[in-house]
């Protein structure tokens, strides 16, 4: 991939909003075969885990709106959706952000995404620990629901962190937020933007797709559950890693911005010394 140019992944200069979201996008496409298959086992468990508190709540497949009369129900069942979506997200972060950390420095090599399995050096262990930890944050901020806004534009950073620094979990926690709030809270409030967008894509795909099935009479009723589960796994198996993706690509753009990290990068490139470990997605 070239440096500069709209095919660029990661060009090595600071990034509009929207240049943002076309290099997450472009870097899910380019491991895609890698990000989609993860990301949907992890979404069926999702949905599994998800079945029981829905049924507590009382909410209707595809949409889930609350009922009036179950708010409280339905409140723990957004905070436990909250909590599994950051986890999933995070355990694809790590994947994302070395798929990201390796276009930086090998911008024209080939794609390999299947090395983004190799356990070596990924640091698999330390990612599912702050997942976990990054998820009960979530859980309790989505009790107090102005405080989701908050957890969710600072925790970005975490997993990246952890990938690409190689710091600790409780360290990468200090540094995601002191990243998100830099340039007046820019990182953050373009991870929330990501969300919201991709937010009304899973929601328009997964009403529309069960709604519509029903309305031309392609759906038995008695099958409107376990359609809306698999049509919202899937359409998670695509929200999800493109998240995690832009967690990638905001971070390393927020680093070349605020930190000189792009010229630290080309020294590297041109010394041939190694950056960003682990090097995986090519070769």
């Amino acid at each position: 991939m070239p440096d500069a140019g709209p095919t660029a992944v990661l060009p090595l200069r600071p990034l509009t909003i929207g240049e943002l979201i076309d290099s997450a996008v472009l870097l899910l496409r380019d491991h895609a075969r890698v990000l989609v298959p993860v990301a949907l086992l992890l979404t069926v468990l999702e949905q599994l885990l998800l079945y029981p508190p829905r049924l507590a709540a009382g909410v209707e497949p595809p949409g889930y709106l609350p009922d009036i009369n179950g708010l409280t129900p339905y409140w723990f069942l957004l905070a436990v959706g909250a909590a599994t979506e950051t986890v999933i997200i995070a355990l694809l972060g790590n994947l994302s952000a070395r798929a990201a950390g390796t276009v930086l420095l090998e911008p024209a090599g080939p794609v390999r995404p299947m090395r983004l399995l190799h356990p070596k050096g990924a640091r698999f262990a330390v990612t599912a620990l702050v997942a976990l930890l990054a998820g009960g944050i979530m859980f309790v901020a989505a009790l107090a629901m102005p405080a989701w806004l908050i957890g969710f534009a600072l925790l970005g950073a975490v997993v990246p962190a952890i990938t690409l620094d190689r710091v600790g979990p409780f360290r990468a926690l200090v540094r995601s937020g002191a990243l998100a709030l830099r340039s007046v809270g820019r990182a953050g409030g373009v991870r929330l933007l990501g969300y919201l967008v991709w937010w009304i894509v899973r929601v328009g795909l997964a009403v529309g797709i069960v709604s519509g099935l029903g309305s031309v009479g392609l759906l038995d009723p008695d099958w409107k559950v376990p359609a809306s589960l698999a049509v919202w796994a899937a359409v998670n198996s695509v929200a999800y890693p493109a998240i995690a993706c832009l967690d990638a690509v905001i971070y390393l753009e927020t680093r070349i911005r605020t930190e000189g990290l792009d010229i630290v990068i080309t020294r590297a490139r041109q010394s041939g010394r190694p950056l960003i470990s682990p090097m995986a997605g090519h070769r």
